[in-house]
């Protein structure tokens, strides 16, 4: 079998289809969990993966990666993605009149949020992408979600998972280190995760979970979310695909909208092409939108850029995605 190209320079921009082919093919991890599995890249998560991971605990600080909930989000209603909406239900201005029908003068609050759940800091379960029909394990799509839900990989699954070995890979603070921020546009490539973790002194290990700070989401915080939701941005190149294949992470996120680089890297029409390649194809889960700031700064100050992640979903049965709050233990 020939290998696709990891240099961008050789895509033949003309033919998705091919270029997206031939990397479904060449890095399909089908069956590699057996026939019944729901949890992808995942699998590569264990208990000593885990107590290895503990171990990088040593002060005991938090980092929060989750962006803001709340109706000055990112989404502009595209495919019906709008920003959560916040109801109080009770409030205290209730419980001051006494109505709310409690006893002995106790009152108190309550409140409701309706929200896609794609609509902020989140993974996209498997369930989520197909691939001409296919779902993850080479499952007909409409046999895994249907309209009550992924019947099958629903991110539940993934809720007592999703904590590793977190790895911060500052693309953006190391190509450029006057601004930290890479331009809208730019793909980012194989060998720039690996020039960019042998500078930062890290290892790509079996079952990390990649964290990609581009500086997209420090330029909306300054400017304006702007086309942050589905417009131009940075992100992964398509070519990285062998690369995500053969480290054997267990899930990898960006600061960005769309994980990987928009507009996408073709002449003809295409529409997030290295998503349909990892997710159905390679069972790899890819989280989005994640706040790298603090953590960008943090890591960068004590020059150590691995920590104990947490970064459970939600257990929303059947869902093909959820809202996260990752944390950075160091």
């Amino acid at each position: 079998m020939t290998v696709p190209s990891e240099n961008p320079i050789d895509l033949d921009r003309s033919n998705p289809e091919a270029e997206i082919a031939a990397r479904a093919t060449a890095y399909r991890n089908w069956g590699r969990w057996g026939d019944a599995d729901v949890l992808g890249t995942l699998n590569f998560i264990d208990a000593n993966k885990r107590v290895s991971a503990a171990s990088l605990v040593s002060e005991g600080r938090v980092v929060s990666l989750a962006q803001a909930f709340d109706t000055d989000g990112p989404q502009r209603g595209w495919r019906r993605r709008t920003n959560p909406v916040h109801t109080m239900t009770d409030t205290g201005t209730d419980a001051e009149r006494g109505n709310q029908g409690f006893p002995h003068g106790i009152g108190g609050a309550d409140d409701v949020i309706a929200m896609p759940l794609q609509c902020s800091t989140q993974w996209d379960g498997l369930g989520h992408i197909f691939d001409h029909g296919n779902a993850w394990n080479g499952r007909r799509a409409g046999d895994v979600v249907t309209s009550d839900g992924d019947l099958v990989t629903g991110i539940e699954h993934a809720a007592a998972v999703v904590v590793s070995r977190g790895i911060l890979l500052d693309i953006g603070r190391h190509l450029r280190p006057d601004t930290c921020e890479l331009e809208d546009g730019y793909a980012i490539t194989a060998a720039d995760l690996d020039s960019c973790a042998a500078a930062e002194g890290l290892t790509v290990e079996r079952g990390d979970i990649v964290l990609v700070r581009t500086g997209q989401y420090a330029r909306t915080r300054r400017d304006g979310w702007g086309e942050y939701a589905g417009g131009p941005a940075p992100g992964l190149s398509i070519t990285t695909a062998g690369w995500l294949h053969r480290t054997e992470i267990a899930a990898i996120a960006t600061d960005t909208w769309g994980f990987e680089v928009r507009p996408n890297e073709f002449d003809a029409p295409a529409f997030q092409p290295l998503h349909q390649v990892v997710i159905p194809n390679l069972g790899l889960t890819i989280g989005e939108m994640w706040n790298l700031e603090e953590l960008g700064e943090v890591c960068a100050m004590a020059s150590r850029w691995d920590f104990l992640l947490s970064a459970a979903p939600l257990p929303i049965t059947g869902a093909v995605g959820s809202p996260i709050n990752p944390v950075a233990i160091l």
